[in-house]
């Protein structure tokens, strides 16, 4: 049974949890990765580490996601993997929160993944053919699918998100792009959040999660996940 193959991937929205899980993991099996993000300073020991390519880019702006993609096809590794993990979030009571604040979350967590989804697209599905290759995973959240009380920006967001991962599968999966949307539903250890030593493995590790995305990444197109949900073993439904 023939699996896809990938040469590069994109990164956007990346940091030093899941998105630093997954271009070790893209590097590691070969594919050349580039990592982009608002400020690229902190992303320097990664991409030495991976041999990454550090962008900068305001993935709300169409403009500078454009300008993105144009980089990357001058240096010859136009990605055929787009993973979009960038997001904002504004916490507090409804009739609190600040519109402009609102307005610039769901820009990032939604518009921005419209954004490089769409420049992806073009590239994946080149004109005049009717099928193409490539895969684009957006990163969800419990939010997508739940909202909480004091959490109405977040929600918007990924509602969003996920609405428009459905809506992407179905238009671009008969076409041949592998489009799928994780809900990560749970927290993710980080330095700054370790994992409790009384309840072990009770949040989600990111390389286990980027292990995720692999595996969806290498599904047969005879059986494509559109989403899968990963949850520590303790988190409740």
């Amino acid at each position: 049974m023939e699996r896809p193959k990938y040469r590069s991937a994109l990164i956007v929205g990346t940091g030093p949890g899941l998105s630093a899980s997954l271009a070790r993991l893209f590097a590691a099996n070969g594919l050349a990765v580039a990592v982009a993000a608002r400020q690229t300073d902190k992303l320097a020991a990664l991409a030495k580490e991976t041999g990454a390519t550090a962008h900068a880019c305001n993935a709300a702006d169409p403009r500078e996601v454009a300008a993105l993609f144009e980089a990357l096809d001058a240096k010859g590794r136009t990605p055929d993997v787009v993973v979009y993990n960038a997001s904002n979030r504004v916490r507090g009571a409804l009739v609190d929160l600040p519109p402009d604040d609102v307005k610039r979350a769901i820009e990032i967590s939604a518009f921005g993944a419209f954004l490089v989804s769409q420049q992806a697209a073009k590239r994946m599905l080149p004109p005049g053919k009717s099928t193409g290759h490539g895969a684009i995973l957006l990163s969800g959240a419990t939010a997508g699918v739940k909202g909480f009380a004091l959490s109405a920006t977040f929600a918007m967001g990924k509602f969003a998100l996920r609405g428009l991962a459905q809506s992407m599968a179905r238009e671009l999966s008969p076409k041949g792009i592998h489009v799928a949307h994780f809900v990560i539903d749970g927290g993710i250890r980080s330095v700054a959040r370790p994992v409790p030593a009384d309840a072990p493995d009770s949040l989600l590790d990111p390389d286990a999660i980027a292990e995720t995305y692999w595996a969806t990444l290498h599904q047969h197109r005879s059986a494509w996940s559109w989403e899968v949900e990963v949850r520590p073993w303790t988190e409740k439904f």
